[in-house]
């Protein structure tokens, strides 16, 4: 192996595990210090396993009803029908960096389940600590469920803001659906990149679309082998990207949710659905009255989306 270049975490490898911040919900202070010192938090077991699993089952209901689950296994493993997920074209899955196709996202969508699962009380109290006010959930939540197609990207190393915009002070918390082992392919994070400031990009594939230009940085590579009820919560600046699935059969799946004090700026487009649907149409047979439409009474302070942060450059290092 060739010399590596410590100042350069293009080409940094990932050696540090996580340390597990759940010791420091009981110490305030410690635990906003860690979090602005390093970009993010882990915690294992903060959610309720039973809750995970239970929505893994309700997605994993949705993919194999388009037949897409090896019948011969137990559904709730998630092992693939690598023929049929084969016959997609990359595009199709690539869209909306979500893994799946649109009819099959827009079902995942719709479950009062996956959205209510942003708005678990352990959540909402760990983001009030962190932002000592007021948290508002953002409705727009994220689910990923990467088919293992024979062309599939990883998430290139990005920060969230460029995306998301709005309040600096975003924090996303990304959890797993299920057991994520490192050879499946989870999360990694570059611990104290929040501090670097908003980084430069190139075009990449995968989702989103734009890769952070990491050369010339000195920080550490982290992630761990996650289990169902963990979590990762990470600022709109910290650096992170996904890891190759090695699990040729295997499906990986994860939830993104975001937070930010309430009386912080949002961008409009926060409040809006994660595709091309309406919330009328995603609340369809819901029961839970208090996860719809929550934000419409809130005097937010709106920003515009800023396209010109997204520029990009020739990556010179």
């Amino acid at each position: 192996m060739g010399h590596v270049d410590l100042k350069d975490n293009d080409k940094k490898p990932i050696t540090q595990e996580l340390e597990d911040s759940t010791s420091l919900l009981n110490d305030h202070s410690a635990l906003r210090a860690k979090a602005k010192k390093d970009g993010f938090l882990f915690f294992r077991g903060l959610l309720q396993r039973e809750s995970v699993m239970q929505l893994r089952h309700d997605i994993l209901s949705i993919v194999n009803s388009h037949r897409l689950l090896d019948p011969a296994r137990p559904l709730i493993e998630g092992i693939a029908n690598l023929k049929a997920i084969n016959r997609y074209a990359a595009k199709t899955l690539a869209w909306n960096g979500v893994g799946v196709p649109m009819a099959i996202y827009k079902a995942i969508q719709k479950l009062e389940s996956f959205h209510a699962l942003a708005h678990d009380s352990k959540l909402l109290a760990l983001y009030e600590i962190m932002f000592e006010k007021p948290v508002f959930v953002h409705p727009r939540n994220i689910g990923r469920v990467m088919l293992p197609h024979h062309s599939a990207k990883i998430t290139p190393s990005h920060q969230d803001f460029l995306h998301i915009q709005g309040a600096e002070n975003t924090w996303t918390c990304w959890t797993p659906l299920g057991d994520v082992p490192r050879e499946l392919g989870g999360l990694a994070l570059l611990k104290g990149s929040n501090n670097a400031g908003l980084l430069g990009v190139v075009n990449a594939p995968g989702a989103g679309g734009l890769e952070s230009i990491l050369c010339g940085l000195d920080y550490e590579w982290q992630t761990s082998d996650f289990q169902a009820g963990d979590l990762v919560t990470f600022h709109s600046h910290t650096v992170h990207k996904s890891t190759p699935n090695q699990i040729p059969n295997q499906i990986r799946m994860s939830c993104d949710f975001r937070y930010q004090p309430i009386d912080d700026v949002i961008e409009p487009a926060s409040l809006l659905p994660h595709g091309p649907y309406t919330w009328k149409k995603l609340y369809e047979g819901w029961s839970r009255d208090d996860l719809k439409y929550y934000w419409k009474d809130i005097d937010f302070r709106r920003t515009a989306f800023d396209e010109s942060i997204r520029w990009q450059k020739d990556k010179i290092c």
